[in-house]
């Protein structure tokens, strides 16, 4: 019987303006469906690099092609021209190691500590950690979006009445779930539609002993019974938008939501149109780059 061929991955790796960051890491990550790695800013760029699984159905120079075309029109939103690309091929074994050497201990938003199991820290006075190793889909967290929601959750549980009962929609990797457990909720319910995104959520929670705290699933939003002192949903407008009236549904009297993924601006005003129901009110908004994150509460 002939062995099984080791898969290859194809990495695509670009010079990337600080400005655009944000834009290109997400599109990599889109595009990818895979892990993004990206070096510290120096002088004003970060190298980003994609790996892009090969199979039978695409060679590398056709996943080359169109990844160009996407990179293009992005820098070209910007009146940059096209980003100089740079390729090369990678065994799984092999692709499994090598943004290690990128991925440190760091401080996610103040006193909240994200580190991967490979690392040593020294936990200081009143910080907290949250564990987590990478993966095909793995999302660092380093990104403004989740940085912003973080911030907003962390401030629910430092008000007099803080959330026993949280809903993390689009979980991802589990960060905003595992913080919101840290920061004192009874009760996590964490959700997303795509399963390698759970399985890898479900290993995060494991590993931090959050499992009792934390329940996570691929179920529908529209299978969710509420209501949610807190829910919290860092992901893209379109989808925001379309879930506006699901989610209003589960939020509780009194509670927070916390919204983010949005682009500051056009995004951001539609956004709040969708949201802001009798009832509903906005908070505060808070901005890093190009992105803001929206505090919205329930009227008891």
């Amino acid at each position: 019987m002939k062995a099984q061929e080791e898969p290859q991955w194809l990495k695509i790796s670009l010079e990337c303006p600080e400005n655009l960051l944000e834009g290109a890491s997400d599109l990599l990550g889109i595009l990818s469906k895979s892990g993004v790695e990206q070096t510290p800013v120096v002088q004003g760029t970060s190298r980003l690099s994609g790996f892009l699984r090969l199979d039978a159905g695409r060679t590398g120079e056709q996943i080359a092609e169109g990844l160009s075309r996407e990179l293009d029109a992005l820098f070209a939103l910007y009146e940059l021209p096209p980003p100089e690309l740079e390729y090369s091929t990678l065994h799984e074994q092999d692709w499994a190691t090598s943004w290690q050497q990128f991925f440190k201990p760091f401080a996610i938003i103040p006193g909240l500590i994200i580190k991967p199991s490979w690392e040593e820290y020294v936990v200081g006075s009143g910080e907290l950690v949250i564990e987590m190793d990478p993966g095909m889909a793995f999302g660092t967290g380093q990104h403004a979006s989740t940085q912003l929601a973080l911030g907003h959750i962390r401030s629910c549980f430092q008000d007099d009445n803080p959330p026993e009962t949280v809903l993390d929609i689009g979980t991802g990797t589990g960060i905003l779930a595992m913080a919101a457990a840290l920061f004192g909720a009874g009760q996590v319910v964490a959700i997303d539609n795509d399963s390698e995104a759970v399985r890898v959520a479900h290993e995060n929670i494991a590993a931090n002993g959050l499992d009792r705290m934390i329940r996570c699933s691929a179920t529908d939003l529209c299978d969710i019974r509420g209501g949610f002192d807190l829910i919290s949903a860092n992901i893209i407008h379109d989808v925001l938008v379309d879930m506006a009236p699901a989610i209003a549904l589960l939020l509780a009297p009194g509670g927070h939501l916390v919204l983010s993924g949005i682009l500051a601006g056009n995004q951001e005003e539609n956004i709040i149109r969708k949201y802001r129901t009798p009832g509903i009110k906005l908070l505060q908004a808070t901005y890093q780059d190009e992105w803001v994150s929206l505090l919205m509460s329930r009227d008891r």
